[in-house]
């Protein structure tokens, strides 16, 4: 990590001086002043443009011009790259990612900067202030939720999707390389499958001068995060670099409502690289790579009781010594080509991602009667190719396919005490080792046409096939259809129909080998354990933006989703790993409110949505509910899902005075599920972060120092995020209590 660092901070930008009289031979922005000619055309005041020219820049029209120095910004080739990534990215974004019948939120790094906590905002904190978005505890996976789903969420970075990881604690994606996030969900084209509860479509800065930044950021719970941003061009390439490391003593949510938790130390390093080279005016190769390395303290909850059938009974819980290790590694290529009536996009990726979570054998079998030792690897390769035809100015005609191989092995060796005739446990730990690898692939295709009606009706039909095979095998043809009307310049309504498919994470699909443990502190009570089967649903989508003012929108947006074998997913055990399972069948609905004000420097927004998520029967991996009676009970009930919160919130604002930023922000969250069979749930919440920025000159540059002081949860407002009594969860979690930061920034 140092090292990177300090490869990158040598370089600085610099500007070239020039006079008039060498300013055609030289490359960069030209400024002529023409004066002197009787002919010379006059402004309103009656000055000639000459005159009007030469004020402009402070200068007399009087004076002798005939040398004249200016600063040169650039030079003819970075503009001629700028030019044609713009028009490359465009038709990426408008032409290769349609949007059409969609609910879309979109957030620039300009707006992610004047968050409260800026760009060292964690990715997964960005986006709960978008509508239809809950906050979660990190062993979640993600630690937010779309619209009440388990997870189900893709990343898509330029176009290019991400492939899952395993099951990891917190973001592995850094937030300094954002140029622009857009979170899609509702009723998406054909060209979005597999994970369908929303797109995170990410678009990586683009710098066209050498330049960059160095972050240092620390401050409450021994916070210290330095990182660092590098980004420019060389003839037809462009790059940029982002790297970070952190280290704190509350990595994960707090287990108990104090002010430090205890034992939850991590150290955290990502390392992100970008770049593109143009090949001719029409192409370009694009190749990125990304790497996350965490290791966690797994927080512990004070005053649990030991089993008693193991070790002394006086132990304390604030000494149990758990850990986990979580690994990310990504890198893909994509080729692009841009034509008259014809885009294509063609992409190879990579991944790698690992977790291992670590017991402490002696505590876990003493408060657990069990200690287990789990690892999930995967790799996992792939091709993705995207086309879009302009038939005419009515059809644009869009297809394309995907192919991704993974091979994973899931590995359990589990501590366990045996059973003696009677079923009591004997203090003679026994390790029983439970190791499962499976290849599973996934493919899927689609063909879609973008109809205009008129001049202010689209019409987007899509069909969409998707086939899988890992512990089961199943496929499925999905049709989707939208409409998105313009009544008038100011209003735009969307409506669509999509068919999904969603397979399950084929790491936390894996069996178990149930009769390893009989007559073991593990054995299970319910024996069913049926293969973990795909989502498939229909989900319904109606939406209205309306421009109020020039500076004042709202919207609007309702969904209706009906599935069959829902994925959930949970904690069943000590091991901070989550399992997949399936209701039989589901439905989710809810609404969405969204106001958004902008003037110059002033900023504010609100959303607000009100949702509805149930399952009924459990039919795969049913032993992880562990309780017959309780079994029997959601077989005949429709219950709560784990991650539904009837009502969330988010609002905020910020402003800037000239070299001052104020900064603030909120959510609401009525709670989470708790209790038997989720019918309870935890109490509401809410927390506010605020800061103040401030930039200085302290080098006397164009580059200013910002210094930025920031708080989260700036009340010390306690609460629970997880009780750790709902369906697959083992500890309560709660919200972070206040914490005071300091940043410093400086360009470069």
């Amino acid at each position: 990590m140092s090292s990177f660092i300090l490869s990158v901070l040598p370089f600085l930008t610099s500007c070239r001086r020039l006079t008039l009289r060498n300013l055609c031979g030289a490359s960069g922005v030209l400024v002529f002043l023409f004066y002197g000619h009787s002919s010379a055309a006059m402004d309103a005041s009656g000055r000639s443009q000459s005159e009007a020219g030469a004020s402009a820049l402070g200068l007399a029209a009087d004076e002798d011009q005939s040398v004249l120095e200016v600063v040169v910004t650039g030079n003819s080739d970075s503009e001629l790259l700028r030019k044609k990534s713009r028009e490359l990215d465009d038709a990426r974004d408008k032409i290769l990612l349609p949007k059409i019948g969609a609910t879309s939120f979109t957030m620039s790094d300009e707006v992610i900067d004047v968050l409260p906590q800026g760009k060292n905002t964690a990715i997964d904190k960005v986006l709960l202030q978008a509508p239809g978005v809950s906050y979660d505890s990190a062993i979640s996976n993600p630690d937010f939720h779309v619209r009440n789903e388990y997870a189900n969420v893709q990343y898509r970075i330029n176009g290019i999707q991400l492939p899952d990881g395993v099951s990891a604690l917190g973001p592995i994606l850094e937030t300094g390389f954002i140029g622009n996030l857009n979170l899609l969900d509702g009723a998406l084209p054909a060209q979005y499958g597999l994970r369908t509860a929303g797109v995170v479509d990410l678009t990586t800065k683009s710098e066209f001068y050498p330049g960059g930044s160095l972050d240092l950021y620390g401050g409450s719970w021994g916070t210290f995060s330095p990182s660092v941003e590098y980004g420019g061009s060389q003839g037809q390439t462009q790059y940029f670099l982002t790297a970070r490391y952190l280290q704190s003593d509350q990595g994960l949510e707090n287990a108990m409502p104090t002010a430090s938790p205890i034992h939850d130390r991590t150290t955290q390093e990502k390392l992100f690289g970008y770049g593109s080279t143009l090949l001719g005016d029409s192409s370009r190769l694009t190749y990125m790579a990304g790497d996350f390395t965490g290791h966690f303290q797994i927080p512990n909850v004070v005053g649990l009781t030991p089993q008693g059938n193991y070790g002394p009974d006086n132990l304390s819980s604030a000494d149990i010594n758990e850990h986990e290790t979580d690994r990310f590694f990504f890198a893909l290529v994509a080729l692009q080509t841009h034509a008259e009536n014809l885009d294509t996009q063609v992409s190879v990726f990579t991944r790698q991602a690992s977790v291992h979570f670590k017991p402490d054998t002696y505590y876990d079998l003493a408060f657990n009667n069990v200690a287990s030792d789990v690892s999930r690897n995967s790799w996992l390769s792939g091709v993705q190719f995207d086309a879009a035809n302009h038939l005419n100015d009515t059809h644009t005609l869009r297809a394309g396919f995907g192919f991704s191989g993974e091979q994973t092995q899931v590995g359990n060796s589990s501590t366990v005490l045996p059973l003696d005739a009677a079923g009591n446990p004997l203090a003679t730990p026994v390790t029983l080792n439970d190791t499962v690898s499976k290849y599973g692939w996934n493919l899927g295709g689609y063909v879609q046409d973008e109809w205009i009606l008129r001049q202010n009706l689209t019409l987007n039909t899509g069909l969409r096939f998707d086939q899988m095979r890992q512990f089961v095998s199943a496929s499925q043809l999905s049709p989707r259809i939208a409409l998105a009307y313009r009544p008038e310049a100011d209003m735009s309504l969307h409506a669509g129909v999509s068919r999904y498919f969603t397979p399950p994470m084929q790491a936390q699909a894996s069996p178990n080998n149930l009769t390893l443990f009989q007559n073991t502190t593990q054995q299970q009570t319910v024996t069913q354990a049926d293969p973990v089967k795909p989502e498939r649903a229909t989900y319904l989508d109606l939406g209205v933006d309306q421009k109020m003012t020039e500076y004042l929108s709202i919207g609007a947006d309702t969904y209706y989703k009906r599935s069959t074998d829902v994925l959930d997913d949970g904690q069943f055990g000590q091991a901070v790993v989550l399992q997949q399972y399936n209701y039989e069948q589901g439905f989710s609905k809810g609404i969405e409110f969204k106001l958004n004000y902008q003037q110059h420097d002033f900023r504010a927004y609100a959303n607000l949505s009100g949702e509805l998520t149930k399952g009924k029967n459990v039919v795969s991996n049913q032993y992880l509910i562990g309780d017959p009676v309780l079994l029997a009970y959601l077989a005949g009930h429709y219950t709560y899902a784990s991650d539904a919160q009837t009502v969330s919130s988010s609002v905020g604002s910020s402003y800037r005075w000239q070299r001052l930023l104020f900064s603030i922000d909120g959510i609401y969250g009525s709670g989470l599920r708790a209790g038997y069979a989720n019918e309870q749930h935890s109490p509401g919440y809410t927390q506010w972060n605020a800061a103040i920025a401030r930039e200085f000159d302290p080098w006397q540059s164009h580059s200013p120092l910002t210094l930025r002081l920031s708080a989260v949860n700036l009340f010390d407002k306690t609460y629970l995020l997880r009780s750790g009594t709902g369906i697959g969860e083992f500890a309560p979690q709660y919200g972070p209590r206040r914490g005071m930061f300091i940043s410093v920034s400086q360009p470069f």
